[in-house]
């Protein structure tokens, strides 16, 4: 694994709500059908949380697993842990078909916090934010560019490809620029 280095290295903006990079995140996209024996057991060892039921982020502390697919699931953990829990992976889904995969740096993370960081995203994604509940984890797209979120009692988490980090930055700052409020 390489260095942690977070993708913008920590850029923020602070408009009608406040965006910030944050990271480096560890992070494991885990590819395996719910039924595969010892699923449910290997999430929770690595997480300390249960298996995600469908578009739901489970959390626990520092770590989380969110449904991404009916086969897909993303492991959210200290950059520091990846390696360990992807041997602990391999050792409890031994003989079974999956595959587990170390994306830390291939992703950015951003958060969007404020009375209204829904605002924000409601600009960039066909999302009907009303309705989206905490712990609700939504694969969709940001603009044009793929994306993830979740919200929580603070805000919403978004990750994207790493590649398209600055765009996403670019996006977030522009869709809260003060007196551009929605309502």
């Amino acid at each position: 694994m390489s260095r942690a280095v977070s993708a913008l290295g920590g850029a923020s903006f602070q408009g009608f709500a406040a965006i910030r990079e944050i990271g480096p995140l560890g992070m494991i996209t885990l590819r395996a059908k719910p039924e595969v024996k010892g699923l449910a057991a290997a999430v929770k060892a690595v997480t300390g949380t249960a298996l995600p039921a469908l578009r739901r982020i489970e959390v626990n502390g520092d770590k989380a697993a969110g449904w991404m697919s009916p086969d897909e699931y993303l492991l959210i953990l200290p950059y520091k842990d990846v390696a360990q829990a992807l041997a602990t992976l391999a050792a409890k889904l031994a003989g079974e078909h999956h595959l587990a995969v170390d994306v830390s740096d291939a992703r950015a993370v951003f958060r969007i916090e404020g009375d209204k960081a829904d605002q924000v995203l409601a600009k960039l994604s066909p999302v009907d934010f009303a309705r989206l509940e905490p712990g609700e984890l939504r694969r969709t797209r940001a603009a044009q560019v793929a994306a993830a979120f979740w919200k929580d009692d603070a805000g919403y988490t978004l990750v994207s490809f790493r590649s398209v980090a600055g765009y996403v930055m670019g996006l977030l700052t522009h869709s809260a620029q003060p007196g551009s409020e929605l309502f």
